[in-house]
């Protein structure tokens, strides 16, 4: 009986090709708006987590100052090299730990010239931000203690400097001295803030402090956690050593402040989760304008088609077979729009993966959760025209013109 009824509902269908197109769209537009933005929210979430796995493993990040804000600090004290050496002897679950000080500087080879990120730390820095020396070298010890002029450079310098030439061996100015490039580094892409990693020079610290910065000053000290090792404990490890260090009694506040990377990772994803929230829920609104054009449509369909159902009813057809026919019918229009709009948005959803540059996250829950909720809003929808129909008086319905 079943497989009639839905026999019946699509020749109806085919009978107002357009009208039932028309019909649908809003659930098309609906499942279609909904999986899209989910499917592309979770892409945008997945490459936030794959950005800060790249910054570094387990990563925690000391910075002198404590941060009101984005860009604002106070009691900006600056660290020594006996804070991250102390770090480095006295916190457990300590993997790597690397002393960092940077500043923007032009990079002059030859006739070229680009303004870059030049970073002075020792060999820890490469271990501690996950980074790869694809070819040449890192420091050697006497280069990191007698503050050698040597470099190791990203992959955008090197093309900015050198193009297709060789930059091995060769050297390149930084502000007021030369160092040689010894090592190129393996590229990292954006960060999640959109900062290009590979724009970067990294020489020893010594250097940076004796031929750019003028002091012994070290603005960051970056921490590599052990797997295993619990970053909680580990940053308030840190806390505890630097408030000691820094002479701090119990009443005043920290001059300084600990990141944990892992932190903003949620942060950030939490914050992409919620934009995709809203979004889906704005977009979820197309399926209830969706609803509402079936459930004019199937009203328009019961009055055009009164006397058949009268005939029907004559001659001996049941209430809920009435019922039924009706609330399938409304079923399989609401169930095709929403596999109409499935096709639609995978496809939408892949090439704006290529178009935003984010991976193509095939989230299989949302597609069975829409194409269900799809057919709920048949059901939903359809019951109340497909009930209008079952309780018509047949005797009315043949004197219906």
């Amino acid at each position: 009986m079943i497989w009639n009824t839905i026999l019946l509902a699509f020749r109806e269908i085919k009978r107002n090709v357009l009208r039932s197109v028309l019909t649908i769209l809003g659930i098309v537009i609906g499942v279609g708006a909904v999986i899209t933005m989910v499917t592309i929210g979770g892409g945008a979430t997945e490459q936030v987590r794959q950005q800060i796995a790249s910054m570094g493993s387990n990563l925690l990040m000391v910075s002198p100052g404590k941060r009101l804000g984005p860009g604002r600090s106070v009691g900006s004290i600056p660290f020594k090299q006996a804070d991250a050496d102390a770090i480095a002897r006295d916190v457990s679950s300590v993997a790597a730990v690397a002393p960092v000080s940077s500043k923007s500087i032009k990079a002059i080879f030859g006739n070229q010239n680009w303004s870059t990120q030049v970073t002075g730390s020792d060999n820890q820095y490469f271990r501690v931000t996950n980074r790869y020396i694809k070819s040449g070298r890192n420091f050697n010890d006497s280069e990191l203690r007698g503050g050698a002029a040597v470099c190791v450079v990203g992959e955008t310098l090197r093309q900015k400097l050198f193009g297709g030439q060789q930059a091995l061996g060769e050297k390149i100015r930084l502000e007021n001295f030369s160092c040689e490039v010894i090592g190129l580094l393996a590229g990292k892409g954006q960060s999640t803030m959109g900062m290009d990693q590979d724009d970067i020079a990294v020489i020893p610290l010594r250097t940076f402090q004796r031929r750019i910065a003028g002091n012994q000053d070290i603005s960051l000290i970056q921490v590599s956690v052990r797997e295993g090792g619990s970053t909680e404990k580990v940053q308030g490890d840190i806390e505890r050593l630097m408030r000691e260090r820094r002479h701090l009694s119990p009443s005043e506040d920290d001059n300084f402040t600990v990141m944990d990377m892992k932190e903003i990772a949620n942060m950030l994803t939490g914050t992409t989760q919620l934009l995709t929230a809203l979004l889906s829920a704005v977009a979820a609104v197309s399926l209830l304008v969706g609803g509402i054009g079936i459930m004019n449509i199937m009203l328009v369909s019961v009055t055009e088609r009164t006397r058949e159902i009268g005939i029907r009813l004559a001659i001996g057809a049941l209430e809920r077979e009435v019922l039924m026919q009706f609330l399938v019918e409304a079923v399989v229009l609401s169930s095709f729009g929403g596999l109409v709009g499935i096709v639609l948005a995978l496809t939408a959803s892949i090439w704006l993966s290529g178009v935003l540059n984010v991976p193509f996250v095939f989230n299989v829950g949302i597609v069975i959760v829409a194409f269900l909720f799809s057919g709920a809003v048949g059901v939903i929808f359809g019951y109340f025209p497909a009930l209008k129909a079952a309780r018509l008086d047949p005797i009315e319905a043949l004197r219906h013109e």
